[in-house]
């Protein structure tokens, strides 16, 4: 079995999907349908009796929700630092918790409203976080936008 701690997790373990591959820097892993995974991870962590512990809150809002710290406030009508905060300190509010599984899995099974909602958010956040790149050609600038972590040409 593999101890899967992506994003602080500890609780999870893999019985299989994953492969131990040789690499130039030791031995890696390879998970088989990463997206199934996480949303299969996510859903559980929605499903738990006990209330969750600040890396679950991280992970279902990053893996799962595809969502900043600030996104994920803006769409609690909270702030982002207190998001931050619950996530470090593992003090999540019980409203909070509800609210973040409710959201995901209003989501996942396809609430239209909640997600373009979700992906209003996403895109925004995206738009907000361009590079702006201006290039000369023939005495004429000329002005084009791509994503933050887009490789520069």
């Amino acid at each position: 079995m593999y101890h899967y701690t992506d994003g602080g997790l500890r609780n999870v373990w893999l019985v299989n999907g994953y492969e131990i591959r040789q690499t130039p820097y030791g031995n890696g892993v390879a998970f088989h349908n990463l997206d199934g995974l996480t949303q299969s991870i996510c859903t559980a962590l929605t499903r738990k009796a006990a209330p969750l512990t600040g890396a679950e809150f991280r992970y279902i809002r990053s893996a799962g929700m595809l969502l900043s710290q600030p996104a994920l406030g803006k769409l609690m009508g909270i702030d982002g630092q207190s998001v931050a905060r619950w996530e470090k300190t593992s003090k999540v509010p019980r409203w909070a918790d509800k609210l973040i599984r409710l959201l995901y899995v209003a989501q996942v099974e396809g609430n239209e409203p909640i997600a373009r909602a979700v992906e209003r958010i996403r895109t925004v956040e995206r738009l907000v976080k361009q590079k702006i790149l201006v290039k000369e050609s023939r005495g004429r600038w000329r002005t084009s936008l791509v994503e933050e972590n887009s490789p520069l040409p």
